[in-house]
């Protein structure tokens, strides 16, 4: 049972939900409740059908001042263009009223997408196991048991290949240190989070944790185990350095995203 929980799982074997509303660190749960009033006002009028929280604060593990808030909200029909313009005005209040956060994203769905056969081991597996219930009827009750799997590899992070190219147009464009910093941010968690569900099967178990995901995967290609760890770095610490974001869309990302398709296949390719 230890071994299980040790690998984030639950007693049958499939992966154990994460997060907590119980978890939220104290610093947090100001943001989190004026998450939870400002969701119920700009989605109102029937729009929302459930709202998570996701990351290190259902996880209790956010920092003060470094951590993010990470929301997906999900909308009854197809998210609008107001939706999104909701999404935005709340993303600016809450990370500029609250100096505990280092910024504050909000992702928009809709219920059938998630619930959606071609995104059942992706954005459904997201919700039922990543994702804290905030706010509606929780999504994970509608949806299977996960493991470990092939199949979950990739359909989760089987997608490197293609942005790949969008991640060398961006980082040509990126001429501030605000923007080098959020691309090697989000450039690294991507990079660690391919390398460890490329291993997920083998290990047999889930983690979020971008540290012990980047050992996880250097158990298994020690070859590349430093570049994995600069790049989990990198995801905490975000860097200004073109030659950081050079080396893992040029030669690490080429390289996973070559391993990952011989491994795992393709991601079914979306609309």
């Amino acid at each position: 049972m230890e071994d299980l929980a040790d690998r984030g799982l639950a007693a049958d074997g499939t992966i154990a939900r994460e997060g907590d509303l119980a978890l939220v660190p104290a610093a947090f749960a100001p943001v989190v409740a004026a998450a939870r009033d400002q969701i119920t006002a700009a989605f109102d009028g029937g729009r929302l059908h459930s709202a998570y929280l996701y990351g290190s604060i259902p996880r209790g593990t956010a920092v003060p001042g470094v951590s993010d808030l990470d929301v997906q909200v999900v909308t009854r029909g197809e998210p609008t263009p107001a939706d999104r313009a909701a999404a935005s005005r709340m993303e600016a209040a809450i990370d500029g009223s609250f100096p505990q956060v280092n910024g504050v994203g909000v992702l928009l769905a809709s219920e059938g997408l998630l619930l959606s056969e071609i995104e059942r081991y992706d954005g459904g597996f997201f919700v039922a196991c990543l994702c804290t219930p905030l706010l509606g009827e929780d999504l994970a009750a509608r949806l299977p048991g996960y493991r470990p799997t092939s199949l979950l590899a990739r359909e989760t992070n089987g997608d490197l290949g293609v942005q790949l190219p969008e991640w060398r147009a961006k980082v040509a464009g990126a001429v501030t240190d605000a923007a080098r910093r959020a691309l090697s941010r989000g450039i690294g968690r991507k990079l660690v989070r391919t390398g460890f569900t490329l291993v997920m099967p083998r290990w047999g178990g889930w983690t979020s944790d971008l540290k012990r995901s980047a050992e996880i995967f250097g158990g298994y290609y020690p070859e590349r185990a430093g570049q994995m760890r600069a790049a989990a770095g990198v995801a905490r610490a975000p860097s200004v350095d073109p030659a950081v974001l050079r080396q893992f869309i040029e030669d690490l990302g080429p390289w996973l995203a070559a391993e990952y398709t011989a491994v795992h296949g393709e991601r079914a390719p979306r609309p």
